[in-house]
């Protein structure tokens, strides 16, 4: 067995012991021969910005305002494209694709702005008369919960089989620190 070559640890492995010992090619080729009934594959993109929130009946620190880092996970499954030529032959989607569509509907929108929920009276009415103030106001207190759920809801149908091999949108994760995040996914959906 070859040492540092990535498929050693794969199924299969035992079959055909003379093509793992031999040409790295070979290997790989052995190895999408006997693992071609792989339906789905699943990417990831992360997406940072920055925005402040509060959470106004919290009983701690976050009832105060403040801002973070948050970093979004956008998880998409779909069949990798099988098509010879095209640019995204042998992806599920291009992750500038995915990015593009992710900062378009919710980063450039969330990015240095203060979220804030509708019903929070006193922030949101400080904020709507601050001249040009970027606030985004929401119909949920801005929790990290809230906000991946929202980001599910926005990026959901923009993904949706757009390249017409199953693609879908599988989950949001949203840290809000880099020790605290949330998960919406298509599995929970109701």
């Amino acid at each position: 067995m070859q040492s540092g070559f990535p498929w050693t640890g794969l199924p299969g492995r035992r079959r055909g012991a003379a093509i793992m010992r031999g040409n790295p090619n070979a290997r790989i080729r052995a190895y999408f021969a006997t693992n071609t009934g792989l339906l789905t594959m699943r990417i990831t993109r992360r997406l940072e910005f920055d925005a402040g929130h509060r959470i106004p009946s919290h009983q701690s620190q976050c009832r105060h305002l403040h801002g973070h880092r948050y970093a979004l996970e956008i998880t998409l499954a779909g069949a990798v494209i099988d098509a010879a030529g095209r640019p995204d032959d042998g992806m599920v989607m291009d992750f500038s694709a995915v990015k593009a569509i992710a900062k378009q509907h919710v980063v450039d929108a969330w990015d240095h702005a203060f979220l804030v929920w509708r019903g929070d009276r006193i922030v949101a009415d400080f904020l709507a008369g601050l001249p040009q103030h970027r606030t985004v106001v929401l119909d949920a207190v801005p929790t990290a919960e809230n906000l991946a759920r929202l980001a599910f809801a926005i990026l959901d149908p923009l993904y949706h089989d757009s390249y017409g091999n199953h693609l879908h949108l599988e989950r949001i994760r949203l840290y809000e620190t880099p020790n605290c995040w949330a998960d919406a996914r298509r599995e929970d959906l109701v």
